[in-house]
């Protein structure tokens, strides 16, 4: 399954969302009323799960928010480490 979608999938799972995967798209905010809407809690949750599925552990709050910003850029995060 690519990545992407595999993200999508366990977000849904994981953070309860009451959407589907084809409702977030790759490059949707992910917080913010421009985006699916997710929130402080939603964050910490999110990276529990990402480290928890991928082995991926966030440096700092900078770096975090950087790269929850949409399912591409946690997907490019997680593609870079696996080629690092």
């Amino acid at each position: 399954m690519p990545t992407r979608q595999r993200l999508k999938e366990l977000m849904i799972s994981e953070l309860m969302l009451d959407m589907t995967a084809d409702d977030i798209g790759d490059d949707t905010p992910l917080f913010g009323p421009a985006g699916i809407g997710l929130d402080s809690v939603d964050a910490l949750q999110l990276v529990v799960m990402i480290e928890k599925h991928f082995n991926f552990k966030m440096a700092d709050q900078d770096q975090a928010k950087r790269i929850l910003h949409s399912v591409s850029t946690i997907a490019e995060a997680l593609e870079q480490k696996a080629v690092a």
